[in-house]
C-alpha cells in the first residue's frame, strides 16, 4: 500500500469513528422507548377498563344561540353575516375569528361541502361558548384560546 492509500484510509477510519461519537446515547433510546410503552399502557387501561374521558367540558344548558356564516376573505380577512345575510362584521384583520373560519375551511375541504353555509355559536350556562358546523360535525371551544380570542366571538352573539 502507499502513504496515500493509507492516509485515505486512516482518514475514513477517523470519520467513521467521530459518526459513531454522534449517535443517540443507548439510555436515552431506552428511556424514550419505556415512555412511549408507559403511555401505551396507560391509555390502554383506560381504554379497557371503561374509565370516564374526565378532559371533556361539562354539560351544560345552553343559554343562547346564534346562526352565522364566515365568509374568507384571503389570508387574514373575513366578512361575519348572520344567517339572513345581513352583515355582522367585516374584518380586513380578522385575527383569531380569522383563525376559526381557515380551521372551518379546512375541515370542509375535506369534507367535501359548501364553504359559506352557517355555523352554530353556542353559549353555554356554565360559561363555554362554541363554535359547531353542522355539516362536517367539527367544533371548537373557544374559551380554550384565551378570553380575548374568546371575547371576539362574543360580541358577534350580540351584534
Amino acid at each position: 500500500m502507499t502513504a496515500s492509500t493509507q492516509e485515505l484510509l486512516r482518514g475514513r477510519y477517523e470519520a467513521r469513528k467521530q459518526s459513531e461519537g454522534d449517535k443517540i446515547p443507548k439510555g436515552l433510546l431506552i428511556a424514550m422507548f419505556l415512555l412511549a410503552m408507559s403511555s401505551l399502557a396507560i391509555v390502554s387501561y383506560a381504554a379497557l377498563t371503561g374509565r370516564p374521558q374526565v378532559g371533556q367540558p361539562a354539560d351544560a344548558a345552553i343559554l343562547s344561540e346564534r346562526t352565522v356564516i364566515l365568509e374568507g376573505r384571503g389570508a387574514k380577512a373575513v366578512t361575519v353575516r348572520d344567517e339572513n345575510g345581513a352583515l355582522l362584521a367585516d374584518l380586513d384583520h380578522g385575527g383569531f375569528v380569522t383563525v376559526i373560519q381557515n380551521g372551518l375551511a379546512r375541515a370542509r375541504t375535506i369534507k367535501r361541502v359548501d364553504q359559506n353555509s352557517p355555523v352554530r355559536l353556542i353559549a353555554y350556562a356554565n360559561g363555554r361558548l362554541t363554535i359547531l358546523d353542522p355539516e362536517t360535525g367539527w367544533t371548537a371551544e373557544l374559551g380554550a384560546f384565551g378570553s380575548d380570542n374568546k371575547a371576539a366571538f362574543e360580541r358577534l352573539m350580540t351584534k
